[in-house]
């Protein structure tokens, strides 16, 4: 009796293991392409690395010193043999040395990182709640709750990072103060720029899920639900939410990314620690282990949430499919 079971597992095991595999080889060819992408971009600007290192253009460096330097980072060597170095540092895990720091880029990166993933995540669960309620007040009100909620998203998705942080700094700094202008290490301090990048974040959710519900509430099962007696308060939490969040849960992978790259603007006005101003101060100066190192953490981390977005969308997917959690192909 356990052999057919066994043999009815292969073949789902195998599917498992061939869309891990493919995970993997993808996960592996987007380092690959950001790190060259990265290196090549910074390499672009104008200006001289090791006049860099020692200061910056004005610091009237002898030309003896600018050799050694660039003896010393392998920045004589041509550009094609720097860059397979790079890559080869990076394949053993190692990010190489600041220019402008002289320390190891690891521990630099580490220590700005957990600042912007906090950043990142309250942000992204802020803009997860406003649209939340925003979806199911506009659902349930009525055409005008619905164009008002309509009205409030596409306002909210079209507000830029470094407008709506100079706005909530003049109001709730300036007048009112309530709020410090700067970000501190107290959860005050926290609410303004997590509001900065929340607020745009949730336009954009709120229009998909509120689409989403709109549709799973003219679906076949709900007209079930409702035939059964349940109320429209039970369809919409029990049935209707449940499938209206799939959509915005798989856009929540993009939405980290895209909160990781908004921290370099909301750091940079709040005066921040974290990998955003890092990256601005590292392509300021052309410190190109530095600018890899912290792209390519980003696109790690970016990497690993949506990973984990793919396994939320099988748990919270209620169809007993493969569609589900087991499903990785």
């Amino acid at each position: 009796m356990a052999e057919p079971l066994t043999t009815a597992a292969r073949p789902g095991a195998r599917r498992r293991l061939r869309g891990l595999a493919r995970r993997l080889a993808g996960a592996v060819f987007v380092l690959w392409a950001v790190a060259t992408v990265t290196f090549f971009a910074v390499r672009l600007i104008p200006g001289d690395p090791a006049e860099a290192i020692l200061g910056g253009p004005g610091s009237q460096t002898s030309p003896e010193a600018l050799a050694a330097v660039r003896a010393e980072y392998g920045l004589d060597q041509p550009l094609l043999v720097q860059y397979l170095q790079q890559l080869g540092r990076l394949a053993t895990g190692d990010l190489g040395r600041s220019y402008a720091l002289n320390m190891d880029v690891g521990p630099l990166v580490l220590s700005q990182l957990g600042g912007t993933l906090l950043l990142a995540v309250l942000s992204l669960g802020v803009a997860w709640l406003i649209a939340l309620v925003l979806a199911t007040w506009s659902t349930r009100r009525g055409r005008l709750a619905a164009r008002i909620g309509t009205g409030l998203e596409i306002v909210a998705a079209a507000l830029p990072h470094f407008w709506l942080a100079t706005t909530l700094i003049v109001v709730f700094s300036v007048w009112w103060g309530v709020l410090p202008p700067i970000s501190t290490a107290d959860a005050r301090g926290l609410v303004l720029p997590v509001a900065t990048l929340a607020i745009p974040l949730a336009g954009f959710l709120g229009q998909v899920m509120r689409e989403s519900l709109n549709t799973a509430l003219e679906s076949p099962f709900v007209l079930s639900a409702r035939a059964r007696g349940e109320s429209d308060r039970g369809v919409l939490w029990r049935h209707a939410l449940r499938h209206a969040a799939l959509p915005a849960i798989s856009l929540s992978g993009w939405a980290f990314g895209s909160l990781i790259s908004g921290a370099v603007v909301v750091e940079t006005i709040f005066a921040r620690p974290g990998l955003g101003r890092t990256l601005l101060n590292a392509v300021t100066v052309r410190d190109v282990p530095v600018v890899v190192g912290v792209v390519m953490v980003v696109a790690l981390a970016y990497i690993l949430m949506t990973i984990v977005t793919d396994l939320a969308s099988g748990l919270a997917d209620p169809r007993p499919t493969e569609h589900g959690i087991g499903a990785l192909s």
